[in-house]
């Protein structure tokens, strides 16, 4: 270690030469060169991801510790600086930009830096002298980024939905289903191709919105299955170069434990590192998700349209004044968010399988990009969801009036009377109906085409708009 006299910084060595580095921070130079070398986007790592990849880092310590890879000090040290971190510390010392050096090798010398600097300082010794502990000799023993970061991802990805998306879609599936309880008795008038349709319940629409998101989450949680394979333990191509025989088996053993899930070494650890198919997929599967939350609130907005020129058929909670310069405006903010995030998660997808099909041979370099791209998506869609649930779902409050007036003044109601008058006399009644503004009760009594009793049974709303008992 070359002495310098500035006590703010030390200086640290690498293949390439020296740099000064600042002596508070953990990270090494390395992680210097990669902020000097994309200074993109100003985006860091997400958290999740942070975690990802310390979990990883702790199992692949205490397994090369058992294994007699590293030593049992070096191990114990590392594994308690994992644990530093897992708690909340030293967060703010994963610095590089999301946008940077393919596979990930910059954020994962973060990493390892950080790691190796914070078990230094555990065993008495400076920072920056790798002697006693090295990033790539101890901390990565046995590793390398091509196969500890689509590791990481399907990890990061793993806590992602277990603690963002599936709480918030539980939490919205349950809400929809109180509101389709509260709403049963209510009948309000059909809508196909934004015109009028026969009657439904409007409870109903509520409960088909939540078995909609119920069937996305199925899918998800299916999806999700492709990521318990890990390639971790084929180090730089898929042969375990490097690895103890035993290590692989260890290291998912350990990450199971760590986060739940029956995790397990992929049957083939090349193919498990140079396909992102397990990444897409569920990348699809969220694209699929956001499709239909699009679609939900633009019914919320839809139905909430008014005060006085709209449907106004349910009424969403005003959270916010919805103009600058018309008073007393409320819009339908948190519906609108929704659409936004949606959009974005679409565009994610697209830039995922993009990433995906373009590794080359024996590793897909874009993997930064995914990452990211993958878990924040998931965990924009679970705060969104979250909100609209709270914010908005369980807020929403009916139009009986409005509902039943639309429904008896629907020209779609002479639908039920085509097995008893014939299509083409509906049709004339529908058409006389809208030229004259007679009700289509009065013009089929009129004509004599049905009795008034027999009328009355088969344009009741209530029944018209019953669905069928399974």
């Amino acid at each position: 270690m070359k002495e310098i006299k500035d006590s703010n910084y030390r200086i640290e060595k690498d293949s390439m030469g020296e740099k000064q580095i600042p002596t508070k921070v953990y990270y090494g130079i390395q992680t210097l060169r990669a902020i000097e070398n994309f200074p993109i986007s100003g985006i860091k790592p997400l958290p999740t991801y942070i975690d990802a990849c310390i979990l990883i880092k702790k199992a692949t310590a205490i397994a090369n510790g058992e294994l007699d890879c590293i030593p049992i000090d070096i191990s114990q040290a590392i594994v308690q600086a994992t644990d530093e971190i897992l708690k909340g510390q030293f967060r703010d010392q994963f610095v590089v930009d999301v946008y940077q050096a393919g596979a990930g090798t910059s954020h994962h010398m973060n990493i390892n830096e950080v790691l190796a600097n914070r078990a230094l300082e555990i065993l008495g010794k400076e920072k920056g002298n790798y002697k006693k502990v090295s990033p790539n000799d101890h901390v990565n023993y046995g590793q390398s980024t091509n196969d500890v970061i689509p590791t990481a991802i399907r990890v990061g990805s793993l806590l992602a939905l277990e603690h963002s998306l599936y709480p918030a879609l539980d939490m919205a599936i349950a809400t929809l289903q109180t509101k389709a309880d509260e709403f049963q008795d209510i009948v309000k008038s059909g809508r196909t191709h934004m015109q009028d349709a026969v009657p439904v319940r409007l409870g109903e629409g509520f409960r088909a919105w939540s078995q909609i998101l119920r069937e996305h989450q199925r899918r998800i949680k299916t999806a999700e299955q492709d990521l318990y394979n890990l390639g971790l333990g084929g180090s730089a191509t898929g042969t375990g170069l490097n690895t103890h025989p035993n290590y692989r088996y260890r290291v998912a053993e350990l990450l199971a434990e760590f986060i739940g899930k029956p995790l397990q070494p992929a049957p083939h650890l090349m193919a498990a590192m140079q396909s992102m198919s397990p990444m897409v997929s569920v990348s699809s599967s969220l694209r699929n998700l956001a499709q239909d939350l699009v679609k939900i609130s633009h019914d919320l907005r839809l139905m909430d349209s008014g005060p006085k020129t709209g449907l106004k058929e349910i009424q969403l909670p005003p959270v916010q004044p919805g103009s600058s310069i018309m008073p007393g405006k409320y819009n339908p903010v948190m519906a609108e968010m929704t659409s936004m995030v949606c959009f974005q998660v679409m565009g994610y997808d697209s830039a995922i399988a993009l990433a995906a099909q373009a590794g080359q041979l024996e590793l897909n370099v874009m993997m930064p990009l995914i990452a990211y791209d993958l878990i924040h998506s998931i965990e924009i869609l679970g705060n969104t969801i979250k909100a609209l649930s709270e914010r908005c779902l369980a807020g929403i409050t009916a139009r009986r009036d409005r509902c039943l007036s639309y429904a008896e003044g629907s020209l779609a109601l002479v639908t039920a009377l085509n097995p008893h008058i014939g299509y083409l006399n509906a049709a004339a009644v529908a058409k006389e109906s809208l030229e004259t503004g007679k009700s289509i009760r009065e013009i089929v009594l009129a004509k004599g085409l049905i009795t008034e009793a027999e009328l009355a049974q088969v344009l009741d709303l209530e029944k018209m708009s019953n669905l069928p008992i399974n």
